[in-house]
């Protein structure tokens, strides 16, 4: 007996993906649809009380180009007066006692030696100022 095959051709192995895009298609459309109709939710966010002191601005120090030191407090109108180290001391002492969290910066000629601004930054160390900077010209 002779038992002959029905088909001559081997099984197919490969997958037909032209469901899966229609099916995608469909989901496209539907958001795309949908999608300007949804309301945005709205999140209720905390709140927070304002601040009872505005910030405090800062004290320049001034070392000039001969190594003279002056004051500038922004606070009271920004006139800059020549001080002593001893004087300078004396001022932030007051400034301290009235704001401890009180912000000093200091200008220096560009020509002034490094050891000078290290000096200075030396003694705002030692009257525990906590805030110190270093003003600079923008080009």
């Amino acid at each position: 007996m002779n038992y002959s095959r029905r088909s001559s051709h081997p099984p197919m192995s490969q997958i037909n993906v032209v469901p899966y895009i229609d099916v995608m298609l469909v989901l496209l459309v539907i958001f795309m649809i949908t999608a300007p109709l949804m309301n945005p939710g709205q999140i209720d966010l905390p709140s927070v009380g304002k601040s009872l002191a505005p910030p405090v601005a800062p004290l320049e120090i001034i070392i000039k180009r001969d190594t003279t030191l002056a004051l500038r407090d922004h606070g009271r109108g920004g006139v800059e007066f020549p001080v002593s180290i001893d004087e300078l001391v004396g001022q932030l002492k007051k400034s301290l006692a009235k704001n401890p969290e009180q912000a000093v910066v200091i200008s220096a000629d560009k020509r002034v030696r490094y050891e000078e601004v290290i000096n200075v930054m030396d003694m705002l160390q030692q009257q525990n100022i906590k805030k110190i900077g270093l003003l600079t010209k923008t080009r």
